[in-house]
């Protein structure tokens, strides 16, 4: 199983626009920061975790040419509205793009994508629109996806509920305030945890920053933890040096083997 990291910032991205501090000034590859997505390749397929907005860009970056099945943690802007870029995968295989989101967003996402969402609505002749199958997940209920079982682990984000998951020896956290006893209890013993960071210090209400970052990934015990969703407060250089052994900051185009666990 291998997790590509395909964009690590917030919804703001890096560099920020407008700003001259220096991580967005940096000449580090690494400091540049396209919003949250990230691509898990198993044998039986490829799993995108959500739809940025420069998700052409990433998968163009990244030289992929297939996705077989859509993983949607929330409805943040940052998280979806890159879902137009993948109506090419469509055209491809003329089948519909298995999309597995939390029970109840569908409407939502009806709402607000109808020509993406909405089955009764079809393209003019010659021409092609993304067409997705809806699938609703429940906290806690395994989902099969590409041959593998996907448990969908619920994080607060404010008054919105993000849905991360463990797959094997993977744990997978985006825009989590905290890990709450169950979804702490449904990460022991994974290999690699992937967890969300703004910054150093000052708390945020609806985010892990630095420390909280560390201590949930002490308290889940992984052999290897990744923070995402990094902010331009921190330059990659001096975060990758500050953190304890065995936790380190992503980057955009990092890519991970994970053992099946």
């Amino acid at each position: 199983m291998k997790l590509t990291f395909l964009g690590t910032g917030t919804s703001f991205g890096v560099p920020v626009i407008g700003c001259r501090c220096p991580t967005c000034l940096s000449a580090d590859p690494r400091d540049r920061r396209t919003r949250h997505g990230a691509l898990l390749t198993l044998p039986e397929g490829r799993l995108l975790v959500d739809a940025p907005p420069e998700l052409r860009l990433q998968l163009l970056r990244e030289g992929v040419d297939r996705v077989d099945a859509l993983w949607l943690t929330h409805l943040h802007a940052d998280h979806i509205h890159g879902a137009d870029d993948l109506r090419v995968f469509r055209y491809r295989s003329r089948s519909d793009l298995p999309v597995h989101c939390p029970e109840g967003s569908q409407f939502e996402l009806l709402r607000r994508f109808p020509y993406v969402f909405d089955e009764t609505i079809g393209p003019p002749p010659g021409s092609t629109i993304p067409q997705f199958r809806l699938l609703g997940f429940k906290p806690f209920e395994p989902v099969e996806i590409l041959g593998r079982s996907f448990l969908p682990l619920p994080v607060p984000h404010g008054p919105t509920t993000v849905y991360g998951f463990r797959v094997g020896g993977l744990g997978y956290i985006t825009d989590g305030k905290e890990l709450p006893p169950p979804t702490l209890r449904a990460l022991q013993g994974v290999e690699v945890l992937v967890l969300n960071a703004l910054w150093w210090g000052h708390p945020h209400p609806t985010h892990f920053n630095v420390e909280e970052a560390v201590e949930a990934s002490r308290r889940v015990g992984a052999r290897r933890t990744f923070l995402t969703h990094l902010t331009h407060e921190l330059r990659h250089a001096d975060l990758e040096a500050s953190l304890p052994p065995g936790i380190g900051p992503a980057y955009d185009g990092l890519t991970v083997e994970i053992p099946d666990g």
